[in-house]
């Protein structure tokens, strides 16, 4: 399974809205300087995931963007969804003859399929929040001496 530029980063940005909820309206300016991400191109996906209606948007002085929902309820499946064409774990192609294709689709379809409901499932299963508290906790146990 491949991650787009546009997966990552729409999650990304949407991880960055959900970490400062707090703070209202934000910026892409913000959000672009913070992720290291170009303006231009958190507009692009912006746009996108207003469409989908995850995100508000604000215009004027104090514009910006925040999310359409509370963290705890926005999946990476619900994310991936929108900005992937597929979730699919293998493509078969170029896999010898038709014959041999036949074959190999017959042989792999249950093991293909069930690994996508399973990858599918744990997508739906992880929230924003989710992954938010994991940052947290992680760089609540990185200490020095």
């Amino acid at each position: 399974m491949k991650i787009s530029a546009k997966g990552l980063y729409s999650l990304k940005m949407l991880l960055d809205l959900a970490e400062h909820s707090g703070e209202g309206f934000i910026s892409l300016r913000d959000i672009a300087g913070r992720q290291g991400i170009s303006k231009k191109y958190l507009e692009q996906i912006a746009s996108h995931l207003n469409r989908a209606g995850l995100l508000l948007t604000n215009r004027g002085s104090q514009g910006g963007y925040k999310l359409a929902r509370p963290a705890d309820k926005c999946t990476v499946g619900f994310i991936f969804g929108i900005t992937e064409r597929s979730i699919s774990p293998v493509e078969l192609q170029g896999i010898g003859g038709e014959n041999c294709r036949q074959n190999s689709e017959v042989i792999f379809d249950y093991i293909c399929n069930g690994l996508k409901k399973v990858i599918t499932d744990y997508l739906n299963n992880i929230t924003l929040q989710d992954i938010l508290d994991q940052i947290h906790e992680q760089e609540t146990n990185d200490y020095y001496i």
